[in-house]
């Protein structure tokens, strides 16, 4: 159910100004995108390929995010304000499934074609969503993990959050296949660090002193799995077998040292090219896919210089 939320003013003038002014204003092509935070490294590929795309479409294009992706109203706030610069279509990456469905409504409205990406909406406003299947990467997390601590024992998730599309289903992709192919392995906890390494760690550092038989870790995202590596470290828990979610310099050091077992990248500068390709076929009127899978990948100390491997990896 969505939870009414107090906003700003932009939020409160968006449906008089795109009333007002339609939101094709502009000769030129503008389409915001929106995304879920920017201190990550995952967030600046993503912004790599959308300005890749702006540049090969001859559109502008402008990318923020939230200082973490913990701040939803924050982030309603600068949906709204986007949307009251009359954009041709905007790209927007959710960070509570539910919480944006009245303004991109507003802008379904004002003809405003809506392009998620990397999280969707629970909502078919959006024409086109470009992300991971994040479902099926994090089973891949789960059976490799389940290959590296030989079938059995006991594991903990540290997921970013519970309100995201990513966040749900990276931390269900991986419980459910541990619970369809894994039984001998016992999920001892699920944890939420908001992708904040500092947050990461400190639950990491409970996790150990909680579960002294704990033989692995999986991090839902870049923030939650290098908190999880540096929370293993302060703690001098050995053994403890550590897979993460994308990619980013501190991950793949950790691999090339063997604090971490493996990770799931995904393909961030397609992302974010996809979004901006969308946006503007969907604001020219042309017909684009639903879903947009931009891929993912396995990586780990044997194959994380693989050409194929570091073309996706991000540091």
């Amino acid at each position: 159910m969505f939870t009414r939320r107090r906003f700003t003013g932009a939020a409160t003038a968006l449906a008089l100004t795109l009333g007002a002014t339609g939101a094709h204003a502009q000769d030129e092509l503008y389409i915001p995108l929106i995304s879920k935070g920017f201190q990550h490294q995952f967030w600046q590929a993503v912004n790599q390929g959308a300005e890749q795309a702006a540049a090969d479409l001859g559109v502008r294009v402008t990318f923020e995010g939230p200082d973490n992706e913990s701040q939803v109203d924050k982030q309603m706030d600068m949906l709204a304000a986007a949307l009251a610069n009359n954009p041709a279509a905007i790209g927007f990456a959710a960070l509570d499934s539910q919480a944006a469905i009245p303004l991109l409504r507003q802008a379904q409205e004002a003809g405003v074609a809506v392009v998620a990406f990397d999280s969707g909406v629970d909502s078919d406003i959006p024409v086109a969503t470009a992300a991971t299947d994040n479902a099926a990467a994090a089973a891949l997390a789960a059976d490799k993990m389940a290959e590296l601590i030989g079938g059995s024992g006991q594991v903990a998730v540290v997921a970013h959050d519970q309100t995201s599309r990513t966040g749900v289903d990276r931390r269900d992709g991986f419980v459910n296949q541990i619970e369809a192919a894994h039984p001998d392995i016992e999920i001892v906890a699920i944890e939420y660090g908001g992708g904040d390494q500092l947050e990461s760690t400190e639950i990491t550092r409970a996790l150990l002193a909680a579960h002294p038989d704990l033989k692995g870790i999986f991090g839902t995202n870049e923030g939650s799995a290098i908190g999880v590596v540096n929370g293993v470290r302060e703690s001098g828990a050995d053994g403890i077998t550590i897979v993460g979610y994308d990619s980013g310099q501190a991950q793949m050091d950790a691999i090339r040292e063997g604090l971490m077992a493996g990770a799931i990248t995904q393909n961030p500068v397609g992302i974010g090219y996809e979004t901006v390709k969308a946006a503007v076929a969907a604001a020219k009127g042309e017909e684009v896919p639903a879903d947009i899978d931009t891929g993912f990948y396995w990586y780990d100390a044997t194959n994380i210089d693989d050409p194929e491997i570091a073309a996706v990896l991000y540091q």
